[in-house]
C-alpha cells in the first residue's frame, strides 16, 4: 500500500508540473474565476492522493482531475448564482468541460489566452507578471516574492485582489488587438522570463528543470503567434543563450562555475546559433527593448568568451542603456560589475555605493557576493569578509554556498 501511495504522489506531482497552468486556464476560461478553478484543482489533487492509492492510477490523470474540478467547480458556482441567470450557463459550462475531460489530448491549451488576461490594464500594473506566474506555473507567493523582492504576505494579498479584479471585473480570455498588445505583451514576458530564471537559480531541482523548459516553451508559443513583436524574439533569444550554459555551470562533482570559468566547448551551440538568428531578427524589426538589450549582452559574452573578442565595453554601455529603460538596482549591480572589467575595482565599487539605500538589496545575495568581491579587490579585506558571510546566509544554493566559503577562506588565509 505505501508503495501504491507513493506512485500516486509521484504521478499526482509530474502531472502538476505538467498540466497544472493547462487545467487551471481551461477551468478559469468560461467563468472568469481564477480563484475557484484553482481552489477545485486543488481539491481534485487532493482527492488524487486519497483514491489513487486504492483504486489505482487513472489511465488519463489530467482527465480524471479535470473531471473532479469540473464538479467541484459546478458546484461552487451553483451555490453562488442565481437558479434564473446562471442555470443555463452551468449546464453549458459543464457539459463543454465534461466534453473535453473526456478526451485529455484535445483539451485546448488556453495559457497564454489566461496570460494575457492577468495582463490587462484592469489589474495592477507591479501585480500581471506575479499574477501570471502563479495562475499559469503554480509558483507560491513566497517563491513570487522572492524573484521580486516583495515581502510574502503582501504579495499573497495583492495576488488574491487581482484575481478577484479578473472576476469582478469579467475580463475576456484571448490574444487582445494591436493597440493593447505593446503594454500587455510586456507583463507576459516579464513572467515567463521570471519563470526561466527561478528554474535557472535552483539548479539540479527536477521541478526547477521542468520549469525552465516550460518558460522556453511558452517562449517559443508566443514568438510563433506573434511573429512580429522584436521583444518576444529577444525574449526567447535571452532564455536560450543561458540555456545553451547549462551542461558547463557545474563540473561532474557538483562544483559552482562562475561564467568567465566555464568549459565552453560544453556550450550547446545549435541552441547559440538559434539565440543568435533570434536576436538578429528581433533587432531588424524595431528599436531595442529590454530583452533585446538582455540578449545581446549574452550574445557579446559568447563573443569574448569563444572567439576573443574584447566585449566588456560594450556590456557596459549595453548595461547603461538598460539601466536607463529600467532604473533596476539588480541592473546597476550588474553595470558595476561589467564596470570593473573596464575601469578598475574602484571605480565599481564606487557605483555600487549607492545601491546600499536599496532596501532591497539587503537580502538579495549577488548584491553581497560582487560587494565581496570588489571589496578584496580594493584590499578592504575585513569588509569583504563581512560581506561574503552575509552572501553565504543568503545564498539557497548549496554549491554556491561552497563556492562563497572558498572565497571566504582564501581571503582569511592572505
Amino acid at each position: 500500500m505505501r508503495q501504491e501511495g507513493n506512485e500516486a504522489a509521484r504521478t499526482a506531482e509530474r502531472v502538476a508540473r505538467e498540466s497544472y497552468g493547462r487545467l487551471v486556464a481551461f477551468l478559469a476560461a468560461r467563468t472568469r474565476d481564477v480563484a475557484s478553478a484553482e481552489d477545485a484543482l486543488a481539491e481534485a489533487f487532493a482527492t488524487a492522493l486519497r483514491t489513487w492509492p486504492g483504486e489505482g492510477v487513472p489511465d488519463n490523470p489530467d482527465a480524471w482531475l479535470l473531471t473532479v474540478a469540473r464538479r467541484r467547480q459546478t458546484d461552487a458556482l451553483r451555490r453562488r448564482a442565481t437558479r434564473q441567470a446562471g442555470e443555463e450557463h452551468l449546464m453549458m459550462m459543464a457539459d463543454e468541460i465534461e466534453a473535453a475531460a473526456e478526451m485529455p489530448d484535445e483539451i485546448p491549451d488556453r495559457r497564454l489566452a489566461l496570460m494575457f488576461a492577468c495582463a490587462h490594464p484592469a489589474i495592477e500594473r507591479g501585480m500581471r507578471a506575479p499574477l501570471i506566474l502563479q495562475t499559469i506555473l503554480g509558483l507560491t507567493a513566497i517563491d513570487i516574492a522572492s524573484a521580486f523582492l516583495i515581502p510574502p504576505a503582501t504579495m499573497g494579498q495583492r495576488l488574491v485582489r487581482a484575481k478577484t479584479r479578473i472576476r469582478d471585473a469579467g475580463i475576456p480570455f484571448g490574444v487582445p488587438g494591436k493597440e493593447e498588445l505593446p503594454e500587455r505583451l510586456d507583463a507576459v514576458l516579464e513572467a515567463i522570463y521570471a519563470a526561466y530564471s527561478k528554474g535557472w537559480a535552483d539548479i539540479g531541482d527536477a521541478a526547477s528543470a521542468q520549469l525552465t523548459d516550460e518558460a522556453i516553451w511558452l517562449g517559443r508559443l508566443v514568438v510563433a503567434l506573434l511573429p512580429d513583436e522584436p521583444e518576444a524574439k529577444g525574449a526567447l533569444a535571452l532564455m536560450l543563450y543561458t540555456e545553451a550554459r547549462r551542461a558547463a555551470r557545474r563540473t561532474a562533482s557538483g562544483t559552482y562555475v562562475p561564467l568567465e570559468q566555464q568549459d565552453t566547448t560544453l556550450w550547446d551551440d545549435s541552441q547559440i546559433a538559434l539565440a543568435e538568428d533570434l536576436l538578429h531578427a528581433a533587432n531588424a524589426q524595431g528599436p531595442s527593448g529590454r530583452y533585446q538589450i538582455e540578449a545581446a549582452i549574452q550574445s557579446a559574452h559568447v563573443a569574448r568568451l569563444t572567439r576573443g573578442q574584447p566585449t566588456w565595453p560594450v556590456v557596459v554601455a549595453l548595461y547603461g542603456h538598460l539601466l536607463a529603460l529600467s532604473a533596476s538596482p539588480v541592473v546597476a549591480l550588474n553595470r558595476a560589475m561589467a564596470l570593473a572589467e573596464v575601469e578598475g575595482p574602484a571605480a565599481a565599487l564606487a557605483a555600487t555605493d549607492p545601491l546600499a539605500a536599496d532596501k532591497r538589496m539587503r537580502t538579495y545575495q549577488p548584491y553581497w557576493a560582487a560587494r565581496a568581491h570588489l571589496l578584496a579587490e580594493t584590499n578592504h579585506r575585513g569588509e569583504a569578509r563581512e560581506a561574503l558571510t552575509l552572501a553565504i546566509g543568503l545564498a539557497t544554493d548549496a554549491a554556491v554556498r561552497q563556492y562563497l566559503h572558498e572565497r571566504l577562506d582564501a581571503l582569511s588565509d592572505g
